[in-house]
Order: structure tokens, then C-alpha cells, then sequence
């Protein structure tokens, strides 16, 4: 227990180390509860007035609802939340969730347009591939470099720069029922 060279009064101690070995069985009791419900896959819903083929459908619609909750943590950097009170962390989240919405919305609004219009694909995607199902993350990237100016000179207006819109960001505007004056000359500024 002490430095130097040991002699007849030194004292020990005695260190044991534990190694636990593993040992198994088979719980048959388990493994034949298991064997009765192999090859199926239970699908639970509190909707009665859903058919067995109707519950299936609408899970096969899951992979849509996980998308946008995928997106809050890729797309917009949901977590990590560095919040502690509660009442923020839920107007937070409720934030996002109006944010998916609108997000959805959009999407629904375009792609119904688009059936109705009979257009099959537009050149969203970068290098103006086509894009048969837009996203509003494509929509929000065509417009993100859209811009307006406006020159002031001691706090009154001297000249307004409109932006210059593509034939296809025309296109989606008219598509999404926005009208396009808001981004010609001659439309009002807002403040």
C-alpha cells in the first residue's frame, strides 16, 4: 500500500476483479407466443367506420405526413431547442407547425393548379429540369433572388427598381392565384 521495497510489516491489499460470464437460453414460451403473429403486420385505428383495405390506404399515406416532419428537422433546423420555459417551446412549435401548413398549402394550391391546367412538370428543378410534383422549398429557391429597391434621399422617395420576372415565376404566380401586379411597376409600396 506504501512506495519502496517491501519488508515483513508492509502492508497489502487485495484487489479482486470480476469477470461476469454470459450465459443464454431460449424463452420457447416467448418464441412460440412470437411464432403465431410472423408474416403479419398489425395496423390499429380508432376510426370504426374504416374497412380493413381503407385503414391500409390511409397508412400507406404515413411516408407524406413523416415527410413533413422530417423536413422541420432538415430543412428548417427545428433541433436542437435551447428553450426551457414551456410556454416558449410550445409558441415555438406551434410557429412551425403554421409554418408546415402554409408550406403545404402552397404545395397543394401549385399542384392542383397545375392538374387544371393540364401541365404536367415544370422546369423547377437547378439546370431547369422538370419537376412533376414541386416542392415549396423549389418555389421559395426561384424566388429567393427576386428583390425590389427603393432609393430614398432624405427620407423621400426618389426612384422604385422593380424586379425583372422569368417567364417561369410568372408562371407559378399565376398559378398560385397571385397577381402579378404586385410585382410590376406602377404597384403600390407598402411599408
Amino acid at each position: 500500500m506504501r512506495r519502496g521495497r517491501p519488508g515483513p510489516d508492509t502492508p497489502y491489499r487485495k484487489t479482486t476483479r470480476r469477470h461476469p460470464d454470459l450465459e443464454w437460453r431460449l424463452d420457447e414460451t416467448a418464441l412460440a407466443y412470437d411464432r403465431k403473429s410472423d408474416g403479419m403486420y398489425p395496423l390499429l385505428t380508432n376510426d370504426t367506420t374504416l374497412t380493413p383495405a381503407q385503414v391500409l390506404e390511409a397508412h400507406k399515406g404515413q411516408p407524406t405526413l413523416e415527410k413533413r416532419f422530417q423536413q422541420t428537422k432538415t430543412v428548417h433546423e427545428l433541433a436542437p431547442v435551447l428553450l426551457k420555459n414551456p410556454g416558449r417551446i410550445e409558441a415555438l412549435f406551434t410557429l412551425y407547425f403554421l409554418g408546415l401548413l402554409v408550406q403545404a398549402l402552397i404545395e397543394r394550391e401549385l399542384r392542383t393548379a397545375m392538374r387544371r391546367a393540364r401541365i404536367t412538370e415544370l422546369r423547377l428543378y437547378p439546370e431547369e429540369r422538370r419537376c412533376k410534383r414541386p416542392t415549396t422549398e423549389q418555389v421559395l429557391r426561384l424566388f429567393s433572388h427576386t428583390e425590389r429597391h427603393v432609393l430614398l434621399r432624405d427620407s423621400r422617395l426618389v426612384q422604385v427598381f422593380h424586379p425583372e420576372l422569368t417567364d417561369l415565376q410568372k408562371r407559378i404566380l399565376t398559378l398560385l392565384g397571385v397577381p402579378l401586379r404586385l410585382y410590376r411597376p406602377g404597384s403600390e409600396i407598402r411599408g
